[in-house]
């Protein structure tokens, strides 16, 4: 992980690096560098990034959590990473690459309501950063 997402994840409570075949699940994905190099050190963990709380799910989490939310049904193509901790999750938009961020609301997910906040997983980091709280 680089020097900038260990700085805007400065705030953040994590465990340990995801286990090598966690790790080896989420490459298959085709998740973005940024995103992945987070897990080589970091598994998971919530905290403050700016005035925005951010939850990043584990890896071992991510896919029992995108099943058990029903994003594929609700959202098809959103793969969903974490959330703000008050009802809206956060996920790759997975439908055009490079795949941007959105943020969508897990009671009554639908695609009409996700809603792009970032070109990727460090922009959003520094939006959160950047924020006064709101990323719309």
């Amino acid at each position: 992980m680089d020097e900038n997402l260990k700085d805007l994840l400065d705030d953040f409570s994590f465990e340990g690096g995801a286990s090598s075949d966690a790790l080896a699940e989420l490459a298959e994905l085709s998740l973005s560098n940024d995103y992945l190099s987070v897990f080589s050190e970091l598994n998971g963990g919530e905290g403050f990034v700016g005035e925005v709380y951010l939850i990043l799910w584990k890896a071992e989490e991510l896919i029992p959590f995108n099943k058990e939310y029903e994003a594929e049904k609700y959202a098809p193509g959103i793969f969903l990473f974490g959330s703000n901790g008050g009802g809206e999750g956060f996920g790759f938009d997975t439908r055009s690459k490079p795949y941007k961020v959105v943020e969508i609301p897990f009671i009554g997910m639908d695609l009409q309501h996700a809603t792009p906040v970032a070109d990727n997983f460090t922009h959003l980091l520094e939006r959160m950063r950047d924020s006064d709280g709101s990323l719309l």
